[in-house]
């Protein structure tokens, strides 16, 4: 096989194995409610395949993760949660790709593609929870949007803008023929 003909099927094992991730992760830290939350560990694997298997895989991955972990493991729960996490890990996944594929090939792109996604991903989630609980009864106003985006994933925010461009930068490093 040449190497064109490889790079999808690469990309789509990797894609895999990131989705493996996102129903793994949240196990691990799962026994602790208040902390494992708050670490968002399902974005994790879907911001690193964005950045590893590009848009396209980024936002299948992102999208389906956490439908797909409700069907295995009832978590989390689809409604509103899980639904609004498809929306915002989608954009994780789809935009880390192509923001940095947009930017020069530097470290500091790394971050800014992340950071970026990670804003835009968070906008959406609270545009979907606003929809999903508008057609129900409860309020999703701004308090609770900055409560739920914001102050709750603090941990996680911090974690990933620390442990994934580590991870990006580390990786490149090693395999520079990695997409992204």
């Amino acid at each position: 096989m040449s190497s064109k003909q490889t790079k999808p099927l690469y990309s789509m094992v990797l894609a895999a194995l990131f989705l493996a991730l996102a129903m793994v992760l949240p196990l691990l830290t799962g026994q602790i409610p208040q902390i494992g939350q708050a670490l968002c560990p399902m974005h994790i694997p879907v911001l690193l395949c964005g950045f590893f298997c590009g848009p396209w895989y980024g936002l299948a991955v992102g999208a389906i993760a956490p439908l797909l972990r409700f069907l295995l493991f009832g978590m989390p729960p689809i409604m509103p949660t899980g639904v609004a996490m498809c929306f915002e890990l989608a954009v994780y996944g789809l935009l880390t790709a192509v923001l940095y594929r947009a930017l020069p090939k530097k470290n500091w792109a790394v971050y800014v593609a992340l950071i970026g996604a990670m804003i835009a991903g968070r906008l959406v989630w609270g545009a979907a929870r606003l929809v999903l609980l508008g057609l129900g009864q409860a309020p999703f106003g701004w308090a609770a949007f900055l409560s739920g985006a914001v102050l709750d994933a603090l941990p996680g925010i911090a974690l990933h803008i620390v442990l994934i461009p580590l991870l990006v930068i580390a990786l490149k490093r090693y395999n520079p023929q990695a997409q992204a």
